[in-house]
């Protein structure tokens, strides 16, 4: 444990989201503005990353951490990058029909893997330069153009098109094979998907989608809370990075009689509750060391831990209460926590401060470990990480500031983009 003298929780809040944002200034290549999924050596870019770094800049401006003309510099190159980027059927392109392919090279930003081209992932590309476009409103002949760029490229993109003739979304496509088989339904992180493709002024969902959405929604009482369920704690969090949804119900949670946010409360609680009543005897599961989510791990493997046989996975959508869960803890999925209920998401952090889960080479805490699966080198809090993700670090920025400021929520419900979509989803109430 450190022996450092305790911070208080502004000062820990402060170091916390400064570490983690580095990761945005530091893992980007400055000529395209693409950010790298992972800090692997040679790992490629994720365009969901580098959408969290463009809603992150503007926080990084507000506390200090890089100048307004140096983060709109980086913002534009990044849209300039993405409108200017190859759009079409080719096997290596960057995107088609305004959608991007999950993961880019870094150099040439061409398309990575023969990865999909992914639907919930040009969401959050496309919610960062919605959130871009918001912040940077002067005169300046920049910030003018990353308005008008972050406009264009999300009235490029073809919502209806995704939907591939069905009433909901598809994950994704790929060149040649066509459409991915699988479809966004059930809860999931999908919520912000569809009020963006609701409010598109060019190629908007069809009316049907959401309700057809909503009707895949299984609502679950467990450990007495009632909730819309789902396991992994991210998809309570994802959608709430862009979105105020306190006090504001579309037509299935009017009937519950709670909003989103209260949704994400009780998921969080459960999460807690699971790791206090610790049901598989996981190590160090506690009431302040929580947090079951889609993560890296320390397997795969399947080893004997005192007399019980267990399996570990590698990078999987964990969840909670009814797993898949191998004892592997996510601090990054607590502290995108922080909004909903911060009397138990702080305490949590603060252990996971004073258990020193940075590295010498970390930004912030890395993004998991498993005091259960054995390490050779007898460390008392298990497999840690050896790497930091993107989509890891920029929920932790992003809601720290919107637990302090509530500053990218209110950047959002300027945005009429967002006010449309949410208005034809049947959204009601509260700040609409």
């Amino acid at each position: 444990m450190t022996t450092e003298p305790a911070l208080d929780d502004n000062a820990l809040l402060d170091t916390l989201q400064w570490e983690t944002f580095e990761y945005f200034l530091e893992e980007v290549n400055p000529w395209n503005g693409l950010i790298a999924d992972k800090t692997r050596e040679g790992w490629p870019a994720s365009i969901a990353a580098t959408g969290l770094a463009l809603a992150a800049y503007p926080i990084g401006v507000e506390r200090g951490f890089m100048t307004r003309d140096e983060a709109a510099a980086i913002t534009l190159t990044t849209l300039t990058f993405l409108w200017d980027s190859e759009q079409s059927t080719a096997a290596d392109a960057t995107g088609y029909k305004g959608f991007y392919y999950h993961f880019l090279d870094m150099d040439t930003g061409k398309r990575a893997w023969q990865c999909e081209l992914s639907t919930i992932d040009s969401t959050f590309l496309l919610a960062g330069a919605l959130a871009a476009a918001m912040y940077f409103d002067r005169d300046e002949e920049n910030e003018q153009r990353i308005r008008t760029l972050a406009e264009d490229l999300y009235r490029r993109a073809d919502w209806k098109w995704a939907q591939n003739g069905g009433a909901t979304v598809t994950l994704g496509y790929k060149p040649r094979q066509g459409f991915l088989r699988y479809r966004w339904e059930g809860y999931d992180e999908a919520l912000l998907l569809y009020v963006l493709g609701l409010g598109s002024p060019t190629h908007p969902l069809s009316d049907e989608s959401y309700a057809a959405w909503l009707s895949t929604y299984t609502w679950s009482r467990i450990y007495d809370h009632e909730f819309v369920y789902a396991g992994p704690l991210f998809i309570h969090q994802l959608s709430h990075l862009w979105i105020d949804f306190r006090g504001i119900q579309d037509a299935f949670l009017r009937e519950k009689g709670i909003d989103y946010f209260e949704n994400s409360r009780r998921a969080t609680y459960v999460q807690r509750e699971y790791a206090i009543r610790n049901p598989l005897g996981f190590a160090s599961y506690s009431k302040d060391c929580w947090g079951v989510t889609a993560s890296d791990g320390p397997g795969p493997a399947t080893i004997k831990v005192n007399g019980v046989v267990r399996k570990f996975f590698d990078y999987i959508a964990r969840g909670a209460p009814y797993g898949p869960d191998d004892g592997t803890i996510a601090p990054w999925a607590v502290v995108a926590s922080l909004p909903f209920p911060p009397e138990t998401v702080m305490p949590a952090i603060r252990y996971f401060h004073d258990i020193e889960l940075k590295q010498s080479d970390s930004y912030g805490f890395k993004a998991t470990f498993n005091p259960t699966f054995p390490v050779k080198d007898k460390n008392q809090y298990g497999w840690v990480s050896p790497w930091n993700f993107g989509l890891n670090q920029g929920p932790i920025v992003l809601m720290i500031e919107n637990y302090r400021t509530g500053m990218l929520w209110q950047l959002m419900r300027r945005c009429p983009h967002v006010v449309r979509g949410l208005g034809r989803a049947g959204f009601t109430g509260g700040w609409l």
